[in-house]
Order: C-alpha cells, then structure tokens, then sequence
C-alpha cells in the first residue's frame, strides 16, 4: 500500500484519531462486564451490544464536529459522505470477548484516504494499552506522553517463526483447513490469539505472523499503519495489498512471501 499524504499532513489526523480512541474508552470500558448489558443479535447472526453502539455514535459525533468534509465506514451505522478521506471505525472489535467479560477486545479507528490507511489507532481500554501509528510517523504504544516505537520481530526462518491462526472454525468455513494444517506442522508455535490483539503482538515482535478470514475493511483497517510502520507488511491471504479482499496476511516482512509460498504451495 503506498502513501498519498505527507507525515505533517497526517499529524492533525493523528492526534484527532487519538481523542477519538478516548472518547470511545470512554463510552465502553463502563459498559464491559456490566450486569445490565445490552445484547442482540444483527441480521448476520454476530452479536451487538449497546456498547457497540454507543461507542460508534460518540466517534461520529467528534468527527461530524471536526471532520464534517470526511467520510465514515462504520460497522454499526455503515457508510456516509467521500470516500477520498474515509475513516473506518470498528468500535468493538472482539464483542464475543467483550459480552463474555474476556479483556481481549479493542476500538480500531482508521483514516484511509483513497483507500489506503494512512492513520491507525487500536485501543484496548480494558488492558490498559493503545497502539498508534500515521505514515511517516512510526508507530508506537504507551502513553503520548512516554510512548514507545515498535518494531517486528527479525526471525527469518520459517521453523522459527511464532504465529496466530484466529480460529479452526475460520479457516475450516473458509476451506483453508489443509494450509493451517501445514503452517502449524511448519512453524515452531502456533496459538490463536485472537482478533486485534494478534495484529498488535506482531507489531511489537512478539509473534511473526497473523492470517485470518471473513474480515471487513473495519476489521483490519487500524492494524495496517500500525504494521506497516513497524517494518510488516500487509496483504490479503492471496498476497494483495488491499482492504476488500475479506482476508488478512500479516507479517514481520522478512518472511512474508515465504508465508506466501508455504500456504499457496501449487500457485
């Protein structure tokens, strides 16, 4: 994915994109775990809390104030205005974790333009962590005010590498049950960690891989600055640098073309 806007275009954006992350903790982290919580069911079967929804109507309400000129991909509320600055909002990710009071859940918020993203922030309130990244401005955790840079893991062999699949089910539902069966029979670990939070642990270097299925441009949007700024790289299953391709391949860079070759082996 290559970059369209200059890092001190992208730095306003940023810090918006932060305030934002703060204003949705602040509507979720009181609602997690909470007795009276809210839940049904959407038309696809996937669960949405009140949370859900409160936090997504917060962050428009910031960018309709802010950011009136600006498009919005919501998971709950859809799409409205340009599409040339789009931000790309999922404002729970993890919401089975979240209704089960699992931690591993975060708000992603993205700003794309011309359907690259350019601009990431994941925060999981309920770990106490934030991730942040804007290309040409690296990509970071912690606080603003003591923030740490992240960087990929140098593993570069295949036998070395640690991984996360997301599921079985996943990649079983997708037909790729054959391609998790030789990763993990190729690699040195591999665990399931789980939505963000698995993109997030590659861009610290913590594991070196990340692939999943059935995902949304507000499922994946926020990691691909945060990755991409730590020396990953991101692409579809397939290799394709784009959002629309309902897959995700995350790695450390060094071995994402050997990922490539092990999972397309007849390609």
């Amino acid at each position: 994915m290559t970059d369209s806007a200059s890092a001190a275009d992208l730095r306003g954006d940023l810090d918006l994109a932060l305030r934002l992350a703060q204003a949705a903790d602040e509507q979720s982290l009181p609602r997690f775990d909470a007795a009276d919580l809210e839940v049904s069911r959407k038309a696809d079967r996937s669960h949405v809390t009140d949370a859900d929804l409160a936090t997504e109507r917060a962050i428009r309400a910031v960018l309709a104030a802010e950011r009136p000129a600006d498009g919005i991909l919501g998971e709950e509320y859809g799409t409205e205005g340009s599409a040339h600055r789009q931000w790309i909002i999922d404002p729970i990710d993890g919401t089975a974790n979240f209704l089960r009071g699992v931690p591993l859940w975060g708000t992603m918020i993205a700003l794309a333009i011309d359907g690259v993203p350019q601009v990431g922030v994941v925060s999981m309130p309920a770990l106490g962590r934030r991730w942040w990244a804007a290309s040409g401005l690296g990509s970071w955790t912690g606080t603003p005010e003591a923030p740490r840079a992240l960087r990929v893991s140098s593993v570069d062999d295949l036998e070395d590498a640690s991984v996360s699949f997301q599921s079985i089910a996943q990649w079983a539902d997708a037909g790729k049950l054959d391609d998790l069966t030789r990763l993990a029979e190729r690699v040195w670990r591999d665990r399931a960690y789980g939505d963000i939070y698995a993109y997030m642990l590659l861009a610290e270097g913590r594991i070196d891989m990340v692939a999943e299925f059935d995902v949304k441009e507000y499922d994946i949007a926020a990691a691909v600055p945060i990755v991409r700024e730590a020396g990953g790289r991101m692409t579809s299953y397939d290799g394709v640098e784009t959002l629309s391709a309902l897959s995700a391949l995350a790695t450390n860079g060094v071995l994402h073309d050997a990922f490539l070759e092990l999972l397309h082996p007849s390609d």
